[in-house]
């Protein structure tokens, strides 16, 4: 073959791949991948968080997601190990993952942001007071800056191991134009450690969380709280009543130690907080997971979730609080489960909280007697079990 003609083949060539590069950057510009923000980031959950949204278990297999790191300048060293890190693993869903310690560049173009910004709890040295000061702070420099850099419909998620109403309420509180439908606090983690109790209780597998459906958390998730088991089925337990796999059992006619339940079972949710805020992250992380899978892809047909949202009065709840009660996601959003009925214990437990008398609580008022008579749903005698 002469020179001439190979020069030509690979001129030729040259101009294919040259082609191709093109039309590869092109497709890449029109992916539009899911634009996420962690605060807090170098905390532990994060940690634990990022595998679960880029494995494609809550968005899809063919949604891209391009996560953004924000915490203090300090953590800037953990926050680049944990970005090498996920780089490494190679996600196929992973468009980006970025680190940030500047806070004027945060939530640029978000669709979602996980707030999981905790304050560590000791009453012996700062009050309660001054803890709820302290998120206040925090969400008064982020709620401006979601409404400034933030996407319109960006859904924001309140998780982590204290005052996780606190922050959605603040958030809201401190950026009006933020839709409070997009707010949400997160109450799986509770929803799973009362799952993994009654496992024990009935010498099931714990790991078998998804035989359990309808557990209802209401109230303040951090703090003091009540799980509702009056709704709650079982799939797949082996007892005298037994059919297929979709067909539900009432967990409270195969617990028939009702002394249990009154008892040993109100008494270890006390410990639940406690296990919850001592955790390592993980069960912090599946939570935000599971709301954000049934946020995106609706709630598997019938079953129910906790969360905590700004209540508009259902269940004779206040209106202008957030507060966890069941939900139903579908079509990207939710909606209470009003038509549920409440049965005299849980309306006595509801009662026991006083949340007749409660109140909107303004950013302006936060101190703790204000907090505690206005809008919280601690106790005086649980203050310091709740949390």
């Amino acid at each position: 073959m002469l020179s001439e003609e190979m020069s030509d083949i690979a001129e030729e060539n040259l101009q294919a791949h040259i082609e191709t590069e093109k039309e590869e950057e092109e497709i890449k510009s029109l992916i539009r991948p899911l634009q996420i923000w962690i605060t807090s980031a170098s905390a532990p959950i994060c940690y634990q968080l990022i595998p679960l949204l880029a494995s494609g278990e809550v968005f899809g297999m063919t949604t891209e997601i391009s996560i953004h790191l924000l915490d203090t300048d300090q953590f800037k060293e953990i926050l680049c190990g944990i970005v090498m890190e996920a780089e490494d693993m190679a996600f196929p869903l992973l468009h980006s993952i970025s680190e940030h310690t500047e806070i004027d560049e945060a939530f640029i173009q978000a669709d979602i942001i996980i707030v999981l910004d905790d304050v560590l709890l000791n009453h012996e040295v700062q009050s309660l007071e001054k803890y709820i000061r302290e998120v206040s702070e925090i969400c008064q420099v982020y709620a401006p800056l979601i409404e400034k850099n933030a996407k319109s419909e960006v859904r924001v998620i309140s998780s982590g191991k204290t005052f996780v109403n606190l922050k959605a309420m603040m958030i809201m509180t401190y950026g009006p134009s933020i839709k409070p439908a997009n707010v949400i606090a997160v109450a799986t983690s509770w929803e799973n450690a009362a799952r993994a109790m009654l496992a024990r209780k009935l010498n099931m597998n714990t790991a078998g969380e998804y035989l359990f459906k309808d557990v209802i958390v209401w109230g303040n998730i951090t703090g003091c709280n009540y799980i509702d088991l009056s709704h709650a089925k079982l799939y797949g337990y082996d007892c005298a009543i037994w059919g297929p796999a979709n067909f539900p059992c009432p967990l409270l006619n195969v617990i028939y130690d009702s002394e249990w339940i009154h008892s040993a079972f109100l008494s270890a949710q006390c410990s639940l907080s406690s296990r919850v805020c001592h955790s390592v992250g993980m069960l912090q992380a599946h939570g935000v997971a599971t709301v954000l899978r049934h946020w995106y892809h609706g709630s598997p047909p019938g079953e129910i979730i906790s969360v905590g949202i700004l209540t508009e009065g259902q269940f004779c709840v206040p209106e202008g609080i957030v507060f966890s009660m069941p939900v139903r996601f579908q079509n990207g959003n939710w909606e209470v489960v009003t038509e549920l009925e409440i049965n005299e214990t849980t309306q006595e437990v509801l009662g026991h909280l006083k949340i007749k008398e409660m109140h909107p609580y303004g950013a302006d008022k936060i101190t703790s007697k204000n907090y505690l008579r206005q809008g919280g749903f601690f106790s005086p005698q649980k203050m310091r079990s709740s949390f």
